[in-house]
């Protein structure tokens, strides 16, 4: 059965009416802006206040003492983001068929992971993407790949903005059990319930994570022959966000 439309107010239209009073305020304005000339054309000048200002005394006593690296979020976030990707465990090995470069993904490295890579090309120029850096390690059958992306983040705060724009994707496109990863805002950690197939290979699922510090964007991929738990794939955004 049909439902009914819902009754909504009929919007009034822009008429010979609404132009008057558009014409009407408009006259106000300038008619108010004479009136004013000609009221200050008959009075006194007003003196201006005098250019010189107090002189402020200076503060006395030692300047504060400047943020250690270790403290310093921004001496971490210039330097070697490879030093902040987390090292893979024991009984793991590191695989050479990563994207990019030394554990470097320049901008067409890294648009070369999505499906329309010129259009994710345009897109990352328009985000301002500066570099990212990966890390990639296979142990058995799991297989996990971090990436640090960084943004310039000179006229939008890019990394917050991808995160969710991700989270809610993932959420809609994909059946999947999400979890908030504590201290980040939105940060989301996901795993996929269904697994993925395809020919000529063994069914594999899949976890992923993201989350922000600053303008560095945390991504985490996980898959594994077997479902991947809650557990695992937020041990890995907790101990890689603390590396930030």
């Amino acid at each position: 059965m049909e439902e009914a439309p819902e009754d909504r107010p009929t919007p009034r239209r822009r008429g010979r009416t609404a132009l008057l009073i558009a014409g009407a305020a408009a006259l106000g304005v300038i008619a108010g802006t004479c009136t004013g000339y000609l009221i200050q054309a008959d009075r006194p000048p007003t003196p201006l206040p005098p250019l010189s200002q107090p002189v402020l005394g200076r503060a006395k006593g030692p300047a504060p003492e400047p943020l250690s690296a270790a403290q310093d979020r921004k001496v971490k976030a210039d330097g070697d983001l490879r030093k902040l990707l987390l090292k893979k465990p024991a009984g793991a090995r590191y695989v050479d068929w990563a994207p990019g470069e030394d554990g470097w993904m320049d901008i067409a490295a890294y648009a070369d992971t999505y499906d329309d890579p010129a259009g994710a090309f345009d897109e990352l120029v328009a985000d301002e993407y500066r570099r990212a850096a990966i890390t990639l390690w296979e142990a058995g059958d799991q297989v996990v790949e971090i990436r640090l992306v960084q943004f310039r983040q000179e006229q939008h705060v890019t990394a917050a903005e991808t995160v969710e724009d991700s989270r809610l994707w993932a959420r809609d496109e994909y059946e999947a059990d999400s979890w908030p990863i504590p201290g980040t805002g939105n940060g989301t950690a996901l795993t996929f319930t269904r697994p993925e197939k395809e020919p000529g290979y063994e069914p594999y699922y899949r976890a992923s994570a993201l989350a922000c510090r600053g303008d560095i964007m945390m991504q985490i991929f996980v898959s594994d022959t077997k479902p991947i738990s809650k557990k695992t794939i937020m041990d890995l955004s907790v101990r890689q966000l603390e590396r930030l």
